[in-house]
């Protein structure tokens, strides 16, 4: 064989040698039972005519690559950006093994996060044992300050009672009665990930402020809490922290995860690192107020916030872009009564110059996308901003309000007038749109490279590029450390899109001498 042990090479290009090529096709060829490359081929151009997106589009009950992650991912993620905290999963040890490699495939980083280890006869019996040895192992192993349990379908199907099971797990004297374990449900097979941030969010609040709200006084500590939601772009509780800084605000960041999932290499291991403190979620109650960045993600967080803090949770729109980054700092400013820095405003002068800059460049080009409901608004209403035009706009798990919303916005924009939205649907839906609607580029995760490999493989002039943002990134490194929130945010997308479009030029206009016209060197 071709592999050597001085010269190993990766599945490409080693499969590509002779040998491997002949192996897989008499894989192919003996054990496959593949139908013949016509008929397959026939079916593909099928898929991607309108007769298809019709049939496509009125499917129910299948969900091809839905688009969306589910709830106990979400919980994880929301634990790990308090400090020193465990999170905890009630369910089958699979179930978390993919939790944790999915983390590690986006941050290139080791994710701390444990199970009960459900099985057979817990699904049957319950896992109330799983979860006294769990809580006392996890305890004695890691040393965590809290310990943050979230559920699976699996302890959620039974029926498992959260709030019943650590409570005797604490009787029984597995773990001390006044030791830290807030808890959320949070069943994979409705909501998403954002649902299990905000369950498992409201989890955390609820068991240090609830039943301590007597002394509580809105505004006494003069601060300003600020809720991220489900966040995996590191670069963005960075970008908090230094706007409130230079603008002199007293502010808590409620889970922050940006260090724990961004640990330096240099010989020691932090299992713990950084986060949100007790002390600080105990007197989140007397802030100003609480400003939730991704709004349509964080609904149970907003009630508990109105209705048991008493705080206004004054609306916003998630920060990104020109104009909402602006209404962010400027209500930042009337609630704190701190003006905005000088730094914000050279910073934001600088992007209206980047948005002038490479406006010819952006004019009119059609962007399909797909991601998170806040995330999706927030990056339609910065390209209707640089002039661009969305086609088609898909959230899985947003709701009509969330369509109304932002049809308001698309129709406040002569290049909104002819965006399509999607909820409910799929990324096999997502393909259709792209085929049948076809944009020059697509937005969204990792996910879209195949539906990119399958508009090339029609045609090279049906080929649409994927543009990288979202969560998760998978097959690039370090975007996760990006920021597309705030004026940094909105400069490294305008970059990150204009340089997608000039490269798509540079490679449909390099023909020597038949299509490299027009100042080729100068965009």
């Amino acid at each position: 064989m071709s592999q050597q042990v001085d010269n190993i090479q990766a599945s490409y290009p080693l499969f590509r040698n002779d040998e491997y090529k002949e192996s897989l096709a008499t894989k192919r060829e003996a054990y496959e039972e593949r139908h013949p490359q016509e008929k397959i081929d026939e079916v593909f151009q099928w898929t991607t005519t309108q007769e298809y997106q019709e049939l496509n589009f009125n499917r129910e009950a299948l969900t091809v690559n839905p688009a969306k992650a589910c709830q106990p991912l979400g919980a994880v993620l929301c634990a790990l950006g308090f400090e020193k905290t465990m999170p905890y999963v009630h369910g089958s040890q699979g179930c978390v093994a993919y939790f944790r490699t999915y983390f590690n495939r986006h941050f290139k980083e080791p994710v701390a996060c444990v199970s009960d280890s459900m099985t057979e006869d817990a699904a049957v019996f319950g896992g109330q044992k799983n979860m006294f040895a769990g809580l006392e192992n996890a305890k004695a192993l890691y040393q965590p300050d809290i310990i943050a349990v979230s559920t699976t379908c699996m302890a959620e199907v039974i029926g498992d009672d959260l709030n019943a099971f650590i409570n005797n797990a604490k009787k029984a004297g597995h773990i001390e009665q006044e030791f830290p374990t807030p808890f959320a449900h949070t069943p994979s097979f409705v909501g998403s990930h954002t649902t299990g941030w905000d369950n498992m969010f409201e989890g955390m609040i609820k068991y240090f402020t609830l039943n301590h709200m007597d002394n509580k006084k809105v505004g006494s500590n003069g601060k300003i809490n600020l809720v991220p939601g489900f966040e995996t772009y590191l670069g963005n509780f960075r970008v908090m922290h230094r706007m409130m800084k230079e603008m002199g605000v007293d502010y808590t960041l409620l889970s922050d995860p940006s260090e724990v999932l961004d640990t330096p290499a240099d010989g020691t291991f932090r299992l713990y690192s950084g986060g949100t403190t007790q002390a600080e979620v105990k007197d989140a109650p007397n802030a100003i107020d609480t400003l939730l960045l991704q709004p349509w993600q964080l609904e149970k967080t907003k009630k508990f916030v109105d209705n048991i803090w008493h705080q206004p949770a004054t609306p916003i729109n998630i920060p990104m872009g020109l104009e909402w980054t602006d209404q962010f700092l400027m209500k930042v400013s009337e609630l704190t009564g701190k003006p905005i820095a000088a730094s914000l405003e050279l910073e934001r002068g600088r992007l209206v110059d980047m948005m002038t800059d490479s406006h010819a460049w952006m004019h009119g080009k059609k962007f399909a996308l797909y991601g998170d409901a806040d995330f999706v608004m927030g990056m339609t209403k910065f390209l209707l901003e640089l002039g661009a035009e969305p086609s088609d706009v898909l959230c899985n798990h947003a709701n009509k309000r969330w369509q109304k919303a932002l049809q308001k916005i698309l129709d406040d924009s002569p290049y909104g007038k002819n965006t399509k939205i999607h909820i409910g649907r799929d990324l096999w839906h997502f393909r259709s749109l792209v085929f049948t609607n076809k944009p020059d580029f697509m937005i969204g995760n990792s996910y879209g490279k195949f539906i990119q490999r399958d508009t090339f493989y029609k045609g090279e002039a049906f080929e649409v590029p994927l543009i990288r943002i979202g969560f998760p990134i998978f097959d690039r490194h370090h975007l996760h450390r990006m920021t597309t929130l705030g004026y940094e945010g909105a400069i490294y997308l305008l970059t990150t899109l204009v340089n997608a479009v000039l490269e798509q030029l540079d490679k449909e206009t390099k023909g020597m001498g038949t299509t490299d016209y027009n100042y080729d060197l100068i965009r």
